[in-house]
Parts: structure tokens; sequence; C-alpha cells
């Protein structure tokens, strides 16, 4: 088994509050690898890296259905890099990821260009 680490290291890594981490394992959204005998989440570097990915789609909108997808071609492309549905789903998301950001590039002109009108004001 990989090395594994507990929920409250997850949380300091990733920026998700614990009652966030817990969460995503309740729906099954990014559940931890494997629990102790007493019941404490324990997380590998994979998991870890879905949670960061999860936590990156989140201010572009993505709903938590969106999110399993992803999660869910990733894991098969690293079980098989050469699956094409799976690297189709992620360019799709890819595509769409660009289009939220270019979308909130514009707003974030905009906002600057009215902090600079108040200013003169």
């Amino acid at each position: 088994m990989a090395a594994t680490i507990h929920i409250g290291e997850v949380a300091d890594r990733t920026g998700l509050s614990l009652r966030t981490l817990r969460h995503y394992d309740e729906i099954g959204l990014a559940s931890p690898s494997d629990r102790t005998s007493g019941g404490f989440r324990l997380y590998t570097e994979t998991d870890v890296e879905h949670l960061l990915l999860v936590r990156r789609m989140k201010p572009l909108g993505f709903s938590l259905e969106q999110m399993g997808e992803v999660l869910a071609a990733a894991d098969v492309l690293a079980g098989d890099p050469d699956d094409a549905g799976a690297r189709a789903t992620l360019n799709s998301f890819l595509t769409d990821a660009q289009q939220r950001r270019e979308k909130l590039d514009r707003q974030l002109s905009a906002a600057d260009e009215l902090i600079m009108r108040l200013r003169k004001v």
C-alpha cells in the first residue's frame, strides 16, 4: 500500500476544510483510499491530487457531478493512457475550463475598470 496521510495534513495541503473533505467522502466524490482500524481517513498522494483538481475546478463553477466525471476520466487514463473515451472527456472539460477562465478574465478587467473609475470620482 502507498504511503498515507491523515485528513488534517490533507486539509493543510489542499486548503480544503475538514468538513469539505468529509462531505466529498460522504457523497463519493473524493474518498480516501483507506481507513485506520479506528475509522480515521487515510489519503494517498493520488487522493490529494484528486482533491487539488476538485479545488481548482470549484472557482470555475463546475458542479460536483462534473468534478466526478473529471476524476473518473483521470482514473481511467491512469490505468490506460490510450483510452479514447476518457481522453475525449478530459479534452471537453479542458475546453470548457478555458472558456470559463476567459469569462473570468473579462469580468476581472471590468472590475479593474470600475475601480479605476471610482478612484477618479
